[in-house]
Formats: C-alpha cells, sequence, structure tokens
C-alpha cells in the first residue's frame, strides 16, 4: 500500500454511503470520490453551508490523527443531486471516501456499511440526529453494518438484522476498514428493555387529594382518546392532573414506540445512549410558542410539538394565552392525525396523533365561580376571556371540565387516593373493546374517532336515552356541536362499564362534561 497521503497515476473513483433525513424518513446518498492529478477540491450535490465547511473539519480531523490530507484533485459527487444536503452528518462518509479514493483506505469493504457523523477537529465523533430513520434505511437497503458516533449507537442498535458499530474517532474507522482493527457492534435487548421501562412515571393520581369528578373525567378521556379542557381557578390542580395522564393511558405498542422514536430521533430530542422510547410523550409548550415551532417546518425542516406528541399527550396550559393563530394551526392535525408542512423547497408530511389537554382559568382574575372567593370581572371581561379560543377549536374538545378548588380538609388527610396503575387497568380494558369494535374500520381506534356513520351504528341511545338528550339540548341551551360530542363520551364511558349499550346514566354523565356549551355559563 502506498504511504499516507500518496496518490498513483491512474484516477481512482470510489462511492461510500450516507444518508439524508427528509420529514421522518431517510434516504440514502452515495458521495461518489474521484481523484486525479491537479491541486483543487471540489463538493457537488447541492450541498449547504455546514456540508461545504467539512472540508477544514476533516483536514484538521486527518492531520491530528497522523494522516495528510490528499494533494491531489479531488471531486466529490453527493448523489442524488437533486436533495439538499444539509449538516455536518455528512463529516465521516466524507473523510473515509476521500481517502479510499487516494488508497489510504481500502476500498474492499466501503460498499456494506452506511456512515454517519460529524468530525471534531481532533477527529473524535459528535452525535448527530436522526440516526434511528437511518438505521432502518440501511438495513432496508441491505447494508451489512452501519458506523455511527458511539453516542447514537444504542438508539440505531433497536433495529434487528443490522450491525451496528458506536465509534469515538475517526482513526478507529481508517483501521477498520484496512484491517488493522476489529469493531464491537452495539447489542440492545430491544423487547426486555421496552418492557421494563413502559412503568416508570414521575406523576401519580394517588398524590391527588379530592378532584374525584376531574379524576373521573380524566379516566374517560383516556379510555377513548377524547380531547379535554379543564376550567378552574389558580391552584385548582389542572397542571398536575395533566402531568398524572401519562401514567393512565394505554402503554405502548412496539410499532408506535419506534415510530415515535424516529420522530425524537429526526429532531435531536434523544438523550445520550437513549434507545426506544417506553411511555407516551408529554408535551407541554409555553403560551409563547410559535407557529412554525407547533406545527413543525423552519428553514432546516424539523417536526413541531404536534409531530412530537405523536401517540401521547399535547397540554396547553393556560390555553387563552397563546396566540390565537397558532391554536387555529391545529384545528387540521386534531382531525386528520397528520400535518403536511408545503414551502416553495419542500412537502413533508409528519405524523400527529395526539391527544390534546388543556387547561384554562375561568376569567381574567382567575375566581369566576369560586366559591370563597369573589370575582371582580364583569360579564363581558369574561366572555371576552372566552372568546380568545373559537368555536371551531372548542369543536374538537369532547370533555370540558369545571374544577373546584379542594377544601383545606380533603388536603390534610393522610389516605392516599386511587393509584395511576388502577385506573390505567380500567383504560387499557375500554381500549381493547374499542379495538375490537373498530377492526374493520381502518385509521379508527378509539371512541374519539369516530364519524356520523360510526355513530349511527355504535352510539345510537334508546328511547328514554333519546328524550333525556333532548331535554338536555333544550333545558341547558347546548349547541348543536355538542350532540355527537355527548354520543361519543357516552359510548365511552359505557365500554368503561363493560356496557354494549348506551344506558341514560351513561348519557347523563356524558352531559356533564360539556360546561362551555351551557348558555349564560360565562355571565
Amino acid at each position: 500500500m502506498p504511504a499516507k497521503g500518496s496518490i498513483t497515476d491512474k484516477n481512482m473513483l470510489v462511492k461510500a454511503y450516507g444518508a439524508a433525513v427528509q420529514g421522518i424518513d431517510a434516504t440514502i446518498v452515495t458521495i461518489e470520490v474521484n481523484s486525479s492529478r491537479g491541486i483543487k477540491f471540489f463538493l457537488v450535490g447541492l450541498p449547504d453551508s455546514a456540508v461545504k465547511e467539512s472540508h477544514e473539519r476533516i483536514v484538521s480531523a486527518l492531520q491530528v490523527n497522523g494522516y495528510k490530507f490528499p494533494t491531489c484533485q479531488i471531486v466529490v459527487n453527493m448523489a442524488p443531486a437533486d436533495i439538499r444536503k444539509e449538516g455536518s452528518a455528512y463529516d465521516l462518509p466524507l473523510a473515509i471516501g476521500i481517502l479510499a479514493s487516494t488508497r489510504i483506505v481500502s476500498d474492499e469493504k466501503l460498499s456494506r456499511y452506511l456512515m454517519i457523523g460529524e468530525l471534531s477537529l481532533d477527529g473524535s465523533l459528535q452525535p448527530v440526529k436522526g440516526a434511528l430513520p437511518i438505521a432502518i434505511s440501511a438495513r432496508e437497503q441491505g447494508f451489512e453494518g452501519f458506523i455511527l458516533p458511539k453516542q447514537n449507537a444504542r438508539e440505531a442498535a433497536v433495529v434487528n438484522n443490522l450491525k451496528v458499530y458506536g465509534v469515538e474517532n475517526i482513526k478507529e474507522v481508517i483501521e477498520f476498514f484496512n484491517g488493522e482493527r476489529t469493531l464491537e457492534p452495539t447489542i440492545v435487548h430491544t423487547r426486555e428493555e421496552f418492557y421494563e421501562n413502559q412503568n416508570h412515571f414521575a406523576y401519580d393520581f394517588a398524590d391527588v387529594k379530592g378532584q374525584e369528578s376531574v379524576k373521573r373525567a380524566l379516566e374517560v378521556a383516556a379510555a377513548g382518546g377524547h380531547n379535554l379542557i379543564m376550567i378552574g381557578a389558580p391552584g385548582s390542580g389542572k397542571s398536575m392532573m395533566a402531568k398524572c395522564m401519562p401514567g393512565i393511558l394505554p402503554p405502548l405498542s412496539l410499532g408506535e414506540s419506534l415510530e415515535t422514536t424516529k420522530i425524537h430521533s429526526v429532531a435531536g430530542k434523544l438523550g445520550k445512549d437513549s434507545s426506544l422510547i417506553a411511555v407516551r410523550p408529554f408535551r407541554s409548550p409555553h403560551h409563547t410558542i410559535s407557529q412554525v415551532a407547533m406545527v413543525g417546518g423552519g428553514a432546516t425542516p424539523q417536526p413541531g410539538e404536534i409531530s412530537l406528541a405523536h401517540n401521547g399527550l399535547l397540554f396547553l396550559d393556560e390555553l387563552p394565552e397563546f396566540n390565537r393563530s397558532v391554536l387555529e394551526v391545529l384545528r387540521q392535525p386534531l382531525e386528520d392525525r397528520r400535518i403536511s408542512i408545503s414551502r416553495a423547497k419542500y412537502s413533508l408530511d409528519y405524523p400527529a396523533s395526539f391527544m390534546l389537554v388543556a387547561s384554562m382559568n375561568p376569567c381574567p382574575c382567575g375566581y369566576y365561580n369560586h366559591p370563597t372567593r369573589a370575582c371582580v370581572c364583569n360579564s363581558g371581561q369574561v366572555q371576552r376571556y372566552l372568546n380568545r379560543i373559537s368555536g371551531p377549536l372548542l369543536d374538537r374538545i369532547d370533555i370540558q371540565i369545571e374544577i373546584v378548588p379542594v377544601p383545606f380538609q380533603k388536603m390534610a388527610e393522610q389516605q392516599r387516593a386511587e393509584s395511576s396503575a388502577s385506573i390505567r387497568q380500567r383504560v387499557i380494558k375500554a381500549r381493547k373493546i374499542q379495538a375490537q369494535r373498530f377492526a374493520d374500520h381502518p385509521g379508527v381506534y378509539c371512541n374519539a374517532q369516530m364519524e356520523a356513520h360510526l355513530l349511527h351504528q355504535y352510539a345510537q341511545p334508546d328511547e328514554q336515552g333519546l328524550r333525556l338528550l333532548r331535554t338536555a339540548m333544550t333545558r341547558l341551551n347546548l349547541s348543536a356541536r355538542a350532540y355527537d360530542r355527548i354520543l361519543k363520551v357516552a359510548r365511552t364511558i359505557a365500554d368503561l362499564d363493560d356496557s354494549e349499550h348506551i344506558a341514560s346514566a351513561h348519557l347523563a354523565e356524558a352531559i356533564s362534561y360539556r360546561n362551555l356549551d351551557r348558555e349564560g355559563w360565562a355571565g
């Protein structure tokens, strides 16, 4: 083999392989390197600034580790050339391709491995985004192995039938291809770790004193996948109960976990040495969030909060304080459970099947309908405050529950309330009933997703129930949009009772969850 940094008279073309992430999927990028006589360096194939800057990082990384950057003309093409290459993850395959084209690295095994990794100036590898979807694409394309930074190795190793090698320095990769070093593949016992971590929650309903009616509403919401809003005075426990909700939602399946982990991997939200996400996501963005941060997109496309909450829960605290335009962009994803982002340079689809839980004060001062404190707002102020939330958005929220502060006697009780684990068992049982019911309806997996034809089929009340519903609609002046929502929630309550038919008691409870639809509620 020629000395380090030397080149023979003959031109040499080699190919290395990296990947570009688009949405939550990856596309294989072939890095073609041709070395010949000359002194220039050309990088083509629609690279962005970060990719172009890789030249300086590669030069330094090779020098520090005892290798010279080749002194010849090098042309690098990143194919397919019509896909924009963004970020620093191409440093490693570019460096190895350049060294292979000048025979410093053997190209014998190059076609069997996919590589990604950002190089530091000393040659060490920094973690990158999107390792999991890239690993999935590598397996689908028939690569034998995947070489990437050690920090991302466990994330990628959940993909079976693919050897995943986590490395710390470019020198390890060079020596591996030259047959001077053996790399050990990272092994993750995916199923064992996944099932072990499914019951780790920071908050438990056993620590919530009182509020039994609210807990019941949250149980119904979890059982049917219903969106929910809590209205109550400051300090009544809205935020704490929302944080307890992941503990009563059904556990993730392996398929859901893989899809959720892909989204968080692309967004760079997975921690060091993470593997599969085992619990449902809980996202709670601040009310100053922008439209792009909520739905995704941007100059460098990223998943938004609604996609990060996919298969989990999106909690919007102090709902009226959010910018109205931000709330309005939620309307379509709440129905379609996907978000399509179309810009001049790209068009992407991100999954967004999330459960919306929101909380708000009943008025600007926060004490409207409070049992002990007087509200200083007039009826007009209360109505204007509520009007910050549009009717079409409220139309997509099935359960509207009012919260009253817990009295001192309840707070002082030493006895713990019912645990989240107990509630979760009832929720799981109800979800199994729904899974069987909608087995022949693709895309529908819970009562909240029922359309009109499914309501007529599965949520039709009897004569007594219809009379109760008619009376409630008339006496409480419920809006027309409340009708379908009441039937959906009643169907879920019946499932929790293991009842095939919707009884009057189920309808009565569902009607009680429509606080904001009552005419005159705000004075």
